[in-house]
């Protein structure tokens, strides 16, 4: 039997519903439920039920045992890859460097070359310090190149050795040629006349002097040296027009002299040097080769 409890006016009757989450009662049938006081003035929800206060927290990832680090290691821990600056490819650089070293050389000893040829060889002589250049000291001078028979006279006052003149018909041969003894200037100046460069040095030279200079001369065309007395300086280079006078067979300039004017100072350019009427003796006295076969005097080459 079911009581009655008066309450604010109104009838409340027992609720026979089951409460979700009641216990069933030990003993009894599982069905029965305690019965539970409700107020039939509370209205009951039927929307969704409310969530629990607690709510479940997400599951979890664990990690394959696989996977797992040893117990008692830590994990390793995963570290970033460095990127490792590999040095200059300096074999490239120095070849390029090379190569660029190489293009600037070619190109300036053509620069240098275009240069050296548009020089007269007067210019290029006018470069060797100390070098007299008669064409422009006395032109005339340089002009007097008539072929004579017999000996002839020459003004010292203005070079000794002379560097232009009349001179002998027949021309001392200048095949690279070393004279031990004075010979005729009048044939050494035919022998300028067709382009030979003639090395004096004084008698008393010293001997490793003179054979200094004879090396400069052997066996090289257009080319003599003899011993001259009375020059003014050791040894004397001469070719038509020009002269340098220096002290020592080391000096330089001479080399720059041969290379400046042998061949290139001729009058004659193409005419030999070594063969024809030539003169291979020495002494200061011409030999008119062919003066007793009716020549005589006769003007140029």
């Amino acid at each position: 039997m079911s009581m009655s409890t008066q309450h604010g006016g109104g009838n409340r009757k027992p609720s026979t519903k089951p409460v979700a989450g009641a216990k069933p009662k030990q003993g009894g049938d599982e069905d029965a439920v305690d019965e539970v006081e409700v107020e039939e003035s509370a209205p009951v929800s039927l929307g969704k039920p409310k969530a629990s206060p607690r709510k479940s927290a997400p599951a979890r990832k664990t990690t394959p045992a696989s996977k797992r680090a040893p117990a008692g290691r830590p994990a390793a821990r995963k570290v970033a890859p460095v990127k490792v600056k590999q040095g200059a490819a300096w074999g490239p650089i120095i070849l390029f460097s090379v190569v660029g070293l190489l293009a600037l050389g070619i190109i300036g000893f053509a620069v240098w070359q275009v240069n050296e040829n548009g020089l007269t060889v007067r210019e290029r002589a006018d470069r060797i310090d100390g070098l007299k250049n008669y064409y422009k000291i006395n032109k005339a001078y340089t002009d007097e190149r008539s072929h004579m028979w017999g000996p002839q006279k020459y003004d010292l006052s203005i070079a000794n050795p002379p560097v232009a003149g009349n001179h002998n018909q027949n021309w001392q041969r200048c095949l690279g040629d070393v004279y031990t003894a004075p010979i005729a200037t009048e044939h050494a100046l035919h022998a300028m006349e067709h382009g030979s460069v003639w090395i004096t040095y004084q008698p008393n030279l010293p001997a490793d002097q003179v054979e200094a200079l004879a090396a400069k001369v052997r066996g090289k065309d257009y080319m003599m040296m003899s011993p001259y007395e009375g020059q003014a300086k050791p040894i004397s280079l001469q070719a038509w027009g020009f002269q340098l006078q220096v002290d020592k067979a080391s000096d330089g300039r001479i080399d720059e002299f041969i290379k400046a004017l042998r061949q290139n100072a001729s009058l004659e350019p193409g005419t030999p040097c070594s063969s024809g009427d030539i003169i291979t003796e020495t002494g200061t006295v011409p030999r008119d080769l062919g003066k007793d076969g009716g020549g005589g005097m006769t003007s140029g080459g």
